[in-house]
């Protein structure tokens, strides 16, 4: 690793010169949750290339913080903590309980992408909370995307749910509309599904079960718990949530039940939008 040292007889400054190349810290939280594959920590991380994944991990297993190990029969490798890195797991989430309660909810959930969070949303959705049937789960995402927009989820009990990009052609049980600030800012604690509900940025129509558990079989993260979390503030002069903005309301989502002709959809989105109220 080039970098050039601080010079200073400090040792903060020389764990920040081991810890600060860029993706180190997210590349390992990702381990810590279990993403050990190479291209699993790809897609969770989203905006990495290969190539600097690739740099990182080697960089990383050179300076004892992650080790790589090979299945000899299979090719398969995966990189697993070291106790120098799991020694840094509560210096780490300290960070992350400092930014919740010290960065503002605009900033911290600003540039999300859709991606990274679904594939994150996966990892964590809680297949056993579903009813007892294979649901299809549709999220779209009303930003002006980055990458993908719309995702599906087929979750069955018993089985890893699956998450598609591209439209799996099944009949959906539950259709999410919201923003990717209303949607992080739910996961993460700095606002609630039934604000967002309230304030226009998230819709849930289709299946009423999914509806109203839908914090059962995709739960806030731990982070959420953290407590004096800054929240998300309204905009002063329209006094609409910030997650809002790009998002039509209701009337958005009815016309889109009406272009598919879906007469359920949409006499059920009135009910499900304001469920959580």
């Amino acid at each position: 690793m080039n970098v050039k040292p601080y010079g200073l007889l400090c040792p903060i400054s020389r764990a920040s010169q081991l810890l600060e190349p860029r993706w180190t810290i997210p590349i390992l939280t990702e381990i810590w949750a279990g993403a050990t594959r190479f291209n699993t920590l790809r897609r969770r991380l989203g905006s990495i290339s290969p190539g600097v994944l690739s740099w990182r991990l080697s960089e990383m297993e050179h300076n004892g913080l992650v080790e790589r190990v090979e299945d000899k029969a299979t090719g398969a490798v995966d990189y697993i903590r070291t106790p120098k890195s799991e020694a840094l797991e509560p210096v780490i989430k300290a960070l992350g309980v400092w930014a919740q309660q010290n960065i503002e909810a605009e900033v911290a959930l600003a540039g999300t992408l859709a991606s990274p969070m679904m594939w994150k949303c996966q990892s964590v959705l809680q297949v056993d909370a579903l009813p007892d049937k294979r649901s299809v789960i549709r999220f779209h995402f009303r930003d002006e995307p980055t990458d993908y927009d719309t995702f599906w989820f087929l979750a069955q009990r018993g089985t890893p749910p699956e998450l598609c990009v591209h439209d799996p052609d099944l009949d959906v049980d539950l259709y999410v509309e919201t923003t990717l600030v209303a949607m992080g800012g739910i996961i993460m604690g700095r606002t609630t599904l039934a604000k967002e509900t309230e304030l226009g940025s998230f819709f849930l129509s289709g299946d009423p079960r999914l509806a109203r558990t839908f914090q059962n079989w995709l739960p806030p993260a731990p982070y959420a718990k953290v407590p004096d979390i800054l929240p998300l503030r309204l905009d002063e002069q329209t006094g609409r949530s910030l997650s809002a903005q790009h998002l039509g309301g209701l009337g958005s989502l009815q016309s889109f039940a009406v272009a598919r002709n879906n007469e359920r959809l949409a006499d059920e989105v009135h009910l499900c939008a304001f469920s959580f109220r």
